[in-house]
């Protein structure tokens, strides 16, 4: 009986500090931008999310992830099948290097955008030569919302290319369908979930990518400026509410978009 007793006794003591461990660091944050953003009322409030400047930033940023995750879904599928699918020297290693956006600081991988394609350099001189700007304009954003979404399709697919019964490809070949309709008729759709999951993750991180972006934007206003180096700029104006305002939109955005995620994640369970 006793040791039944502490047997529950520390089942109930960890479910309790996993509990408070997840209240304070998830729902108490969360919790105060929303109480932050509404501290001076709704019609500051109000003024902050619709300031011309606010709205910019927020529909750059929304326009930028957007060609980001586009561009992810495609070269994050075909990248995710050549590494379930091939087999070639160096294959490991590939596959290892996929996860280093995720283990590498932002700001270095900003840094190495502006190394890489800097005016500065090769890439950038040449792009300059023929009336191309990269850093410090739109599409040095994009290339480094694609640094940093990088693995989310490709981590997202994999586990299904592996699942994937492959009598289903030879029943399709074995009736006569071609490669190209077997591709899209039995393997995309069975891709298809984890593609969408992954784009609906990536998007959500790029809406929020800071350390990459603040370093080759350019951060003008109404032009290079992105949501993420708005609010760092109103913090840095001692405008907590209006910082807090903006972010209540991104963050809404976000829940919105995870709940998405785990509705597609539900139902593919459930098939």
């Amino acid at each position: 009986m006793n040791t039944m007793f502490r047997g529950r006794g520390w089942s109930f003591g960890f479910r309790t500090t996993i509990i408070l461990y997840f209240f304070c660091l998830i729902v108490l944050p969360i919790f105060g931008i929303y109480t932050q953003s509404l501290s001076l009322g709704w019609m500051p409030f109000w003024d902050s999310v619709s300031d011309p400047l606010a709205w910019k930033a927020v529909l750059l940023t929304l326009k930028l992830a957007v060609i980001a995750t586009l561009i992810n879904m495609v070269l994050g599928t075909m990248i995710g099948w050549v590494l379930i699918r091939y087999r070639f020297p160096g294959r490991s290693f590939l596959n290892s290097l996929v996860d280093l956006p995720f283990a590498l600081p932002t700001a270095v991988g900003g840094l190495l955008i502006l190394l890489l394609l800097g005016p500065n350099s090769l890439i950038g001189s040449l792009a300059a030569s023929v009336g191309i700007e990269i850093v410090f304009h739109e599409p040095a954003i994009v290339i480094a919302m694609l640094f940093v979404t990088f693995p989310f399709v490709i981590r997202a697919i994999q586990p299904l290319l592996e699942e994937l019964d492959k009598s289903e490809e030879e029943a399709s070949y074995t009736l006569g369908a071609s490669k190209a309709k077997t591709f899209f008729s039995v393997i995309l759709p069975t891709m298809l979930p984890g593609i969408l999951s992954g784009a609906m993750l990536a998007f959500s991180r790029g809406l929020a990518e800071f350390g990459a972006v603040v370093l080759i934007a350019g951060n003008i206003p109404g032009k290079t400026l992105v949501a993420s180096v708005y609010i760092f700029g109103e913090i840095e104006s001692n405008n907590a509410q209006g910082a807090a305002a903006v972010s209540v939109m991104l963050l809404t955005l976000s829940f919105l978009i995870l709940w998405l995620v785990n509705l597609l994640q539900a139902r593919r369970s459930g098939i």
